[in-house]
């Protein structure tokens, strides 16, 4: 039994006319008419009944013609199901992106690449407000942002939900020289004579309220250091100027070569760190934004 041969049979079917079945399925007459004679000969029984005047189907044809029209549709399915994996392999998955991911975004690329080695990434680095912005709008598949430990200082877009991927550490960055730098860790406290250099509130409100918040809890007032216009920047500055201190994130800082500048952990009471969130729509995720979301799965929330 031939698919072809239940494509033929099921055309006549459903028009009751060979010669219309044939103009549908752009076929000569003689070949449908030979290859239904064929599976009606593997069935033994007639599934036509065939006259000058009409064509009919047998009882033995009105009880085929759905299974024939089943097996015709789960072709169509499994023939789709490719298609779309296919496609799916061969889109683009946008991503927003911002500076300080590190090792955990070339973890999650190197993931999808064994997933699927032919999937293209546009990685697309905005402020958060436009990340999210740009997801809610389908502009995005999806956008990396860090917030604290819950997504409740992060902005919220109706139709958008934010997925807690990993954990990220903050380390101090102080000057290699400085006495400090050759501790095991720092505390809050450590720093307080240090000025801070920060990015203003604006470009990272979530970071900034959580030192601010630790500083305070720890019964420290900041000093105001110069603004952190860029991360690189900020560290030659560290490094040559007067001693200062900044904060970076872990999976940035291993990826840091600097002789002049020392990354130390925050020791007791508590370590610092941002949650890193994976912001989506609230719709069944795509093909390709499943594939995303399995590669950020190894992070177990983690860093």
């Amino acid at each position: 039994m031939e698919l072809r041969q239940l494509e033929y049979f099921v055309a006549v079917a459903q028009d009751l006319h060979f010669g219309r079945a044939a103009e549908r399925l752009h076929i000569g007459q003689p070949a449908i008419s030979q290859q239904i004679r064929r599976l009606e000969r593997e069935l033994g029984t007639d599934l036509l009944d065939r006259s000058p005047r009409h064509v009919r189907l047998t009882d033995a044809g009105e009880c085929f013609l759905p299974e024939a029209e089943a097996v015709l549709a789960a072709v169509d399915r499994a023939r789709a199901t490719i298609a779309g994996h296919a496609a799916t392999r061969t889109a683009t998955l946008r991503i927003g992106t911002s500076a300080g991911l590190g090792a955990h975004l070339e973890r999650v690329l190197d993931e999808l690449i064994a997933l699927a080695p032919d999937l293209a990434v546009d990685l697309v680095s905005a402020p958060t407000r436009t990340r999210l912005e740009q997801v809610a709008a389908g502009e995005l598949d999806a956008a990396f942002l860090r917030g604290g430990p819950d997504p409740a200082g992060l902005p919220q877009l109706p139709g958008v939900r934010l997925i807690p991927i990993w954990r990220d550490p903050l380390l101090a960055a102080l000057p290699a020289q400085h006495p400090l730098a050759h501790a095991e860790t720092v505390a809050l406290t450590d720093l307080a004579t240090l000025p801070l250099r920060l990015t203003q509130r604006r470009n990272n409100p979530a970071l900034i309220d959580l030192i601010i918040g630790a500083c305070h809890s720890a019964g420290v007032e900041p000093l105001p250091g110069p603004n952190s216009v860029n991360l690189e920047n900020t560290l030659a500055a560290i490094g040559t100027g007067p001693p200062s201190w900044t904060l970076v994130y872990a999976s940035h800082a291993a990826r840091l070569r600097t002789a002049r500048v020392a990354f130390l952990p925050f020791g007791e009471p508590a370590e610092l760190a941002m949650t890193t969130f994976l912001a989506t729509r609230q719709e069944a995720p795509t093909e390709q934004l499943k594939l995303l979301l399995k590669a950020c799965g190894d992070h177990d929330h983690e860093s």
